[in-house]
């Protein structure tokens, strides 16, 4: 295990901005986990888990103390029955590398999560999700590193807190938890619909009747690709901001002034509302603000346009929170991590 120093983490994180990390190294099985876990500890250095670097921000301090990248591999199918399959996934494996071989298996169930960034052990954390779908929704149980007893575990879907963009990964276990696999349960059976709306307007617009976990996962990456700027190209984290979640008084509220306000109803007295829509009425679309631009295709992403810093992404951030704040008293959240 080869460990790196003073390491640029503008270089490893898609929003290209950011100090250096102190250490930085490579895991590709548990028992490095194990072992460096256990070195840095006995170091006091504190430790951060860099997946594809896709929804990470990096503060201009840096980090002091070691990034591990997560390469654990894996594919195997742990049971198989008539109607599903268990699929148990190596932490470092290529997200949308499985969506893609999971639908060649014709198996449904994360197909709308194509061509999303990152790796398979990062989707619990934010609960990963798009289109009507989220990790949740398959994820039976993962393998992690438990850092504050040295031991591995193994945790059931229950344990993981999961709601909306959100678990106990970015909560109250922010940290201790390394994970090193998931296991997913995937149906045999074909998607169906009623679909997430953006998702059901592009089949309705190109006139596609028959839904299969291919044809779903071809159009997520149609639609995706005229929404999201490709990182390699335009420096982003993807969706920047969360959807707005909000009760029924506050949106009985909104619409006395705004009677076309989108929403998505989230059950238990909770709506979502899209924060890009929320962005657009204020004006922001397409905007330039200290360096980052508001994206004129998807106003949810910041692309970092001349930004040299993480204070010219947060200037903007915080911009655009305060602008939303003062219009509609909804207090958006930022999505990315931040190490």
């Amino acid at each position: 295990m080869e460990i790196h120093t003073n390491i640029p983490l503008k270089n490893f994180t898609t929003m290209k901005i950011g100090g250096n990390a102190r250490f930085m190294t490579d895991v590709y099985s548990k028992e490095e986990v194990a072992e460096i876990c256990q070195n840095a500890k006995s170091k006091s250095l504190p430790i951060f888990i860099l997946g594809g670097g896709s929804n990470v921000i990096a503060t201009d301090k840096g980090f002091n103390g070691i990034i591990v990248r997560m390469r654990i591999s894996g594919f195997s199918v742990i049971n198989d029955s008539l109607n599903s399959t268990t699929i148990k996934l190596g932490g470092g494996e290529n997200w949308d590398a499985i969506v893609k071989r999971t639908v060649d298996m014709n198996l449904s169930g994360i197909e709308a999560m194509s061509a999303i960034p990152g790796t398979a052990g990062a989707s619990p954390v934010q609960n990963v999700g798009a289109y009507g779908q989220e990790i949740a929704d398959t994820l039976q149980s993962l393998e992690a590193y438990d850092t504050k007893i040295d031991k591995f575990i193994t945790m059931q879907n229950s344990d993981c807190g999961f709601s909306y963009r959100d678990s106990i990964f970015r909560g109250e276990a922010m940290g201790r938890y390394i994970i090193t696999s998931i296991t997913i349960k995937l149906s045999k059976n074909q998607p169906q619909p009623p679909f997430y709306d953006a998702l059901q307007k592009y089949l309705d617009d190109n006139n596609i009747k028959i839904f299969t976990s291919k044809i779903i996962r071809n159009s997520i990456i149609e639609i995706r690709k005229n929404k999201l700027p490709d990182p390699k190209i335009l420096p982003n984290t993807g969706s920047f901001f969360k959807n707005a979640i909000i009760e029924s008084w506050q949106l009985n509220d909104l619409k006395k002034i705004n009677p076309d306000i989108p929403t998505y109803d989230m059950g238990n007295g909770h709506y979502k509302i899209p924060t890009g829509w929320l962005i657009e009425q204020i004006g922001l679309k397409g905007k330039v603000l200290h360096g980052m631009r508001v994206h004129d295709k998807n106003a949810l992403v910041l692309i970092n346009e001349s930004a040299k810093s993480y204070k010219d992404l947060a200037d903007a951030r915080d911009e655009i929170i305060g602008k939303i704040r003062d219009t509609f008293r909804i207090q958006i959240q930022q999505e990315p991590l931040e190490i």
